[in-house]
């Protein structure tokens, strides 16, 4: 594409400051920053040239850049809790222009919505560029009754007769705006100063990927279904992390008269193990605890053990710069809280089946398989599947 070409950008706004979730666009919903969610979603569109991320933060920043997106510093004064987003894109625009980008179509992706389906973005930018409409919203298909309050709290109703409920096959469908992407010509974006203008089309999308964020209880919501709607068939890292009890092991002891200490592995596990090793991507266990268990283990396994580790987050973090792997291209499988701060630091939080529900929460993938019961060799096999795609 040369520079004179019309492109068709992405623009995604995220503000460093909210006041419902704070911090909201770096919060994770499936082990993902909800701005990466964004970035990868509008990335992952084909009719997508640019991903432009505009922010005044500096996290955000940093995690947009190494997620693929160009970053455009807000000024200020398009950061506050007043400032329209029709602002910051205007400004978005401004910026690439003067740097001598041509902007022809402008797609505007919200990340406070975690699920936002590529396939729509692509119909959407196809809806403008082929003249069918000059704006798009998403939106998914609703039957609800609505109704509102008059001045006296007196219920009425809106899009129906009350005195006559139809069967559903006899109404008229409505739209509910999901606020997940909108889509229009650059052009008549700056004449209208706002995203809806001319003729206004919709792009429906699965009501599973309208949620929006707003509060914390939003965000539990679309963290608890998140493994159910984003569903990655294979784990592609350059690297496994794991703990070991909970994990290894189904996280019980047996204590024998003389005090010593026995647990339960699985030899499903260790083939799995094996085969990662052949495969050359490096394996490392972090325990908290210090037990000759964990160190036999280890070394039947063939794989390096850290113990007595307290700040899991820290010692991951020392190991993969001395392995030379990015903490995002490395998956982290736990199942209890001192797991947490690990998860949070790698690209691929695993938990396993049994988990703690916070761990099950944080992760972006939960195993069908408990600890001590083949989780480590499920975790093994999906991201030797990935391998194999490469």
């Amino acid at each position: 594409m040369t520079q004179h070409e019309a492109l068709t950008v992405a623009i995604i706004p995220a503000r460093g400051g909210s006041k419902g979730v704070p911090r909201k666009n770096l919060r994770r919903v499936g082990g993902i920053p909800l701005i990466e969610r964004a970035i990868k979603s509008a990335a992952a569109a084909s009719a997508v040239d640019l991903v432009v991320v505009t922010t005044d933060d500096d996290e955000i920043a940093a995690i947009s850049t190494a997620s693929g997106a160009r970053v455009i510093r807000r000024p200020a004064g398009l950061a506050g809790d007043t400032a329209s987003s029709e602002s910051a894109l205007l400004h978005a625009i401004d910026e690439l222009e003067a740097g001598g980008d041509l902007v022809g179509t402008v797609v505007f992706v919200q990340a406070t919505s975690p699920f936002i389906p590529s396939a729509g973005i692509d119909k959407a930018v196809a809806h403008i560029q082929d003249d069918r409409f000059d704006s798009v919203l998403s939106a998914h298909e609703t039957y609800g009754f609505l109704w509102r309050r008059d001045e006296n709290g007196r219920a009425a109703a809106i899009n129906h007769d009350a005195a006559h409920r139809p069967r559903r096959q006899d109404r008229e469908p409505h739209y509910l705006e999901t606020g997940a992407f909108y889509a229009f010509s650059a052009a008549g974006f700056r004449a209208a100063g706002h995203r809806f203008f001319g003729r206004i089309g919709i792009v429906e999308v699965p009501e599973q990927t309208a949620m929006e964020i707003d509060d914390e209880q939003q965000l539990a919501a679309a963290s608890a279904v998140a493994g159910l709607i984003d569903q990655p068939g294979v784990i592609d890292v350059a690297a496994i992390v794991t703990d070991f009890d909970g994990v290894h092991t189904d996280d019980t002891v047996l204590i024998d008269s003389e005090g010593h200490e026995h647990v339960r592995v699985s030899r499903e596990d260790g083939l799995g193990v094996s085969r990662l090793r052949r495969a050359g991507i490096p394996m490392l266990i972090l325990s908290t605890e210090t037990n000759t268990v964990v160190g036999a283990r280890g070394q039947k396994l063939r794989v390096p053990v850290l113990q007595a580790i307290d700040d899991k987050a820290q010692a991951l973090a020392e190991w993969a710069a001395e392995q030379n792997i990015a903490l995002g291209d490395i998956a982290y499988l736990g199942n209890d809280v001192n797991d947490l701060d690990a998860m949070r630091s790698v690209g691929w939080p695993i938990a396993v089946a049994d988990a703690h529900p916070l761990v099950r929460a944080q992760a972006r993938v939960v195993l069908s398989r408990n600890g001590g019961d083949g989780a480590v060799r499920e975790l093994i096999e999906r991201v030797l599947s990935a391998d194999r795609r490469r």
